[in-house]
């Protein structure tokens, strides 16, 4: 099944599903921007994010992933959401590099976009949403349960060497109507 491109206007942004070349660049720079300052997250940070997205890129597929992005007038990246569903059907969608720009942050915008997010995990049946964020990020934790998701996981481990402590995030999505039932 092949996904046709979707694009629609918030406010003066435009969001798209279609791939523009630089995009890659464009998110890992986004997180760089924002988590460099506020986590001291540098080059090992920026690396990873770079080298799993671009596995993510090589096999996107969008009948079961979402790459969803919004750009403003002058076509600068202000903000993105990606669903993984390599492993969808099982293991639910998985919700990575969620981010808005300084400017986009307080607008609705990143509600907007997770609630598209969310409409994709459900229209494909994926069982439930997951993901892993840091402790700290209050308005995102704020946003995430707002729309169902509960803390499932904290880890010790810090990754990152910056103080940071990973969570894991999980919204599992209500069974439809007349859905067999495990014994």
């Amino acid at each position: 099944m092949t996904e046709r491109t979707t694009t629609e206007r918030f406010g003066s942004l435009t969001l798209t599903t279609d791939y523009r070349p630089g995009a890659l660049a464009e998110v890992v720079a986004l997180h760089v921007r924002y988590y460099a300052p506020a986590w001291g997250l540098g080059r090992p940070f920026e690396s990873t994010v770079a080298e799993q997205m671009g596995a993510f890129m090589a096999r996107l597929d969008p009948a079961r992933d979402l790459f969803l992005c919004a750009y403003d007038a002058a076509g600068a990246l202000q903000a993105s959401i990606t669903i993984d569903g390599l492993h969808g059907a099982d293991q639910g969608g998985r919700l990575r590099w969620f981010i808005a720009s300084e400017a986009c942050r307080g607008t609705g915008l990143g509600r907007h976009m997770l609630e598209r997010a969310l409409t994709f995990c459900r229209e494909r049946g994926y069982p439930r949403i997951h993901l892993t964020t840091f402790a700290g990020l209050e308005a995102a934790r704020h946003l995430y349960e707002s729309v169902g998701f509960v803390l499932t996981e904290e880890f010790e481990e810090d990754e990152w060497n910056s103080g940071v402590r990973e969570q894991a995030f999980a919204l599992r999505f209500a069974e439809p109507a007349g859905s067999p039932r495990p014994s």
